[in-house]
């Protein structure tokens, strides 16, 4: 079934991306500043809402949560697809979710980001909509 394929390349490349973005934010230096000046004030400065956590800190936080998002995204809609595919047929919320949510992120990757999450988002976001009609046709 193509739309079977196309619900797991769209997940696996969500899946993918969220785990790349959760190795660099541990393991590397990529979402540092360019200017250390600024990463400095970043871990040295507290956000208005509360004195308990530095910029950085909640930086980190947010990037960590955005990669944990996407990887459980694609930690349901892959096995769902695989072992699932007549639950995603006959629910239309679950057939539809998946477009949602890429082109959700696709307007935060166009307004926020840089090309490779966009394209990535974009290609994954084509499947979704791919997959969604030919469900529903």
């Amino acid at each position: 079934m193509i739309s079977q394929a196309l619900l797991i390349i769209g997940a696996s490349i969500f899946g993918m991306l969220g785990f790349v973005h959760l190795i660099y934010t541990f393991f590397t230096d990529k979402f540092n500043a360019h200017n250390p000046d600024v990463t400095e004030a970043m871990k040295s400065t507290s956000p208005n809402i509360t004195k308990e956590t530095t910029v950085w800190r909640a930086w980190i936080g947010f990037n960590a949560s955005h990669s944990l998002g996407a990887i459980f995204f694609a930690a349901i809609y892959i096995p769902l697809a695989f072992s699932h595919i007549e639950f995603i047929v006959n629910n239309s919320w679950f057939a539809v979710l998946p477009s949602i949510v890429g082109l959700s992120y696709l307007l935060l990757a166009k307004n926020y980001w840089f090309k490779i999450p966009f394209f990535g988002i974009l290609f994954s976001t084509i499947s979704f909509i791919g997959a969604f009609v030919l469900i529903n046709r």
